[in-house]
């Protein structure tokens, strides 16, 4: 196989918080590529930033009390011990808010602009009047223009997938004040994906085959929308945002500011250019290469920025478009639930790694769920422990464990001779690995891991028929000891050989056990040979114990409350919540309701069906457990304040939208009551209580 070029990277993390799973997950699939090619000895250069701009790192900074240089240097320090915990070989880890990005982003955008594919438009943008700003589309809630999901962001929607303008969504308000933004308009500036040049040229970029999953394919065609000549197109891209911002100015455009999702994934081309200029590489004459081959693994989520801005936008700006972009789905947690740190169901990439487990666990077994599609996978614990005990300690491991033993303390550490039963195994195992590396080339992760432990279980079944342990009790024998633990040896090099992209760590181990080079792919070839003399074994990897799970998996402590030094009463039968800051309770909605209809829910005695007016222009259907307490007909008409961004929740007696603010003693029998909270005269549905 001749050498090749690889520039490949993974989506840039939002720089406002440490890294979560579902990154960590990204950056394993990726790094196992990059391996694989590396040990096939192609050019590979891996790099990733941080995506340091955007209104919510402005925001999140002046609540911090930083600048948010500041607050996007100070997340920037905490990803080296997650990188170097889950052994990620990122050649360089730079940020957007970087000179070369800066760089990049301004020439990139000139060039458009030359090509004759940048225009300005005078449009209407939500603006905030509480906070006196433009708001970005991530800081507008509202109801989703397409299929109606609540709470859903001001550019696209998280449960259809849906792209839109924020001024589309239904009862919108700003996620920063609560308040009702009001339309303002301001000049904007936009690429002009409409035109046929960029319509044409996705539509045959998009459908190269082998450039996307199918899947993805089909996704992308939704976003072609006829014309009035029955022709495909896109709408055009709004580039711009307007002051304040945290970003990069546009180039005579004073108070107007690239959209972070322009220069974000320019941020690859920055970190490669950064590298090179660490490493003494002329990045224009790579990248100008036509040998170079260019690959991304994003998420599902973001397709739409990866499969049709950014192929356009380097494109159209004279430079070279991905050779292909892999899209992976979503990780679940213990059958599909979903993720939340206060129930325990989260899975902490950092506490993983704090609670002292093993990261090459984790690395196989998200390999071992991954396949090449675009499919979401599930973190099951039983399933996670049952799979690295029997796979990689039952199996794998216990290979070299059954026979280092007897060769360094029988045959003082040299290896023999191989009968023609080892030859005919060992030949099964060297001729399987060309198929296995095919198919991690495929990212068919979970496929080439099981033709692996199939392997794995072919080299125990030999043990097993020959029984080492049995051979060494008989003195006549120890030719053949000699050569049955041999051929474990070369059988156990052959399967690390194949694991080694998904286990790079023990690997370097059994490298150094087995007294050897890095293995490549090329390994396999080349037997270790009688006379070869390994070192001693030391144990290569402990299995996972129910109580790392268990520990892994516990909610966070609660903090303890200070004892007040006036008094230990517990006012209302129950002692008074862990403190919480402002930023906490600005979270919680509170909003003036009127309740227009209330009726008795048929199979419950505890609940009553209230229909309430919240002042959205609809009605909300909530579910209150107060039916010992009031009729019906008492509530009909009266104010009383509703939690309005509950997540709705769906009982059996139908969905309920909230939950409306009741009192009532920890101890009910020895304080019977329940009392409904009601505003003073004067208040009105949809005020927020503050």
């Amino acid at each position: 196989m001749s050498a090749r070029k690889l520039f490949v990277t993974t989506a840039l993390p939002y720089a406002n918080g440490n890294f979560h799973i579902g990154h960590i997950m990204e950056y394993i699939q990726a790094d196992i590529w990059v391996r694989m090619h590396r040990m096939y000895g192609h050019e590979v250069y891996f790099v990733c930033a941080d995506d340091a701009h955007g209104a919510p790192i402005m925001i999140a900074a002046e609540k911090a009390g930083k600048t948010p240089q500041q607050f996007v240097a100070e997340i920037a320090a905490g990803r080296k011990q997650y990188l170097d915990g889950f052994h990620i070989s990122f050649d360089n880890w730079h940020s957007t808010e970087s000179p070369e990005n800066y760089e990049l982003a301004r020439a990139i955008y000139r060039d458009l602009k030359a090509n004759g594919l940048i225009v300005t438009k005078t449009i209407e943008q939500f603006f905030d009047p509480q906070k006196g700003m433009f708001l970005p589309d991530r800081f507008i809630k509202g109801e989703c223009p397409k299929c109606g999901a609540q709470d859903q962001y001001g550019d696209s929607c998280e449960a259809c997938g849906a792209v839109y303008a924020p001024t589309d969504l239904k009862n919108p308000y700003s996620a920063l004040s609560g308040a009702t933004p009001v339309l303002k308009t301001s000049e904007h500036y936009f690429f002009k994906l409409s035109d046929p040049r960029c319509s044409a040229f996705l539509e045959a970029w998009t459908s190269e085959p082998g450039r996307l999953q199918p899947e993805v394919l089909n996704k992308i065609r939704e976003w072609f929308v006829p014309d009035e000549a029955g022709k495909s197109r896109l709408a055009d891209w709004d580039i711009s945002r307007d002051a304040p911002y945290f970003g990069i100015e546009i180039p005579d455009a004073p108070g107007k500011y690239f959209y972070v999702w322009l220069d974000a994934p320019i941020g690859y081309l920055a970190s490669l250019k950064n590298y090179f200029g660490k490493i003494g590489k002329d990045y224009d004459a790579f990248m100008a290469d036509p040998e170079v081959e260019q690959y991304h693994f994003i998420g599902k989520d973001i397709i739409y920025f990866h499969t049709l801005f950014w192929p356009a936008t380097l494109h159209f700006s004279g430079r070279k478009t991905p050779t292909k972009v892999f899209v992976h789905g979503f990780l679940t947690v213990n059958n599909g639930e979903k993720m939340s740190k206060s129930r325990g169901t989260g899975l902490d990439p950092l506490k993983y790694l704090q609670l002292g487990m093993n990261p090459e666990w984790l690395r196989y077994y998200l390999a071992a769920k991954l396949s090449c599609r675009n499919e979401d996978i599930d973190f099951n614990a039983d399933d996670f422990m049952a799979r690295v005990n029997a796979d990689l300690v039952g199996k794998y491991v216990n290979i070299a464990a059954r026979a280092a033993g007897f060769i360094t303390k029988r045959f003082d550490g040299v290896l023999g001779e191989v009968s023609a039963d080892g030859d005919a195994l060992l030949d099964h195992l060297r001729t399987s690995v060309p198929a296995i590396t095919e198919l991690l080339a495929e990212r068919d992760y979970g496929k080439a891991l099981r033709e692996t432990m199939l392997l794995a279980d072919r080299v125990n079944e030999y043990v097993d028929q020959n029984k080492p342990w049995e051979l060494a009790k008989q003195p006549a024998l120890q030719e053949r000891l000699h050569d049955v633990c041999t051929t474990c040896i070369e059988a156990f090099r052959l399967l690390t050989i194949v694991l080694k992209p998904v286990l790079p760590a023990l690997a370097a181990r059994v490298e150094a056990f087995l007294r050897i080079a890095p293995l490549t792919f090329a390994s396999a070839e080349q037997a270790l040979g009688a006379g070869h003399r390994i070192g001693a074994y030391e144990h290569l990897m402990h299995r996972v114990e129910r109580t790392q799970l268990e520990a892994l998996f516990a909610p966070p402590a609660q903090e303890q409350q200070a004892p007040s030094a006036t008094t230990d009463v517990a006012p209302g039968g129950e002692p008074i919540a862990p403190t919480i800051t402002i930023d906490d309770f600005a979270k919680i909605d509170l909003r003036i309701a009127k309740i227009v209809e209330c009726a008795p829910v048929e199979g419950s005695t505890k609940l009553l069906r209230l229909t309430l007016d919240v002042g959205e222009g609809r009605l909300r259907n909530v579910f209150s457990g107060i039916a010992s307490a009031y009729q019906p007909a008492d509530l009909v008409g009266k104010l009383t304040v509703v939690v309005a961004n509950l997540a709705p929740r769906k009982m059996k007696f139908g969905v309920s939208e909230g939950m409306v603010l009741a009192a009532s003693h920890a101890d009910e029998k020895a304080h019977p009551g329940i009392f409904v909270l009601s505003p003073w005269p004067g208040a009105e549905p949809g005020m927020r209580v503050r």
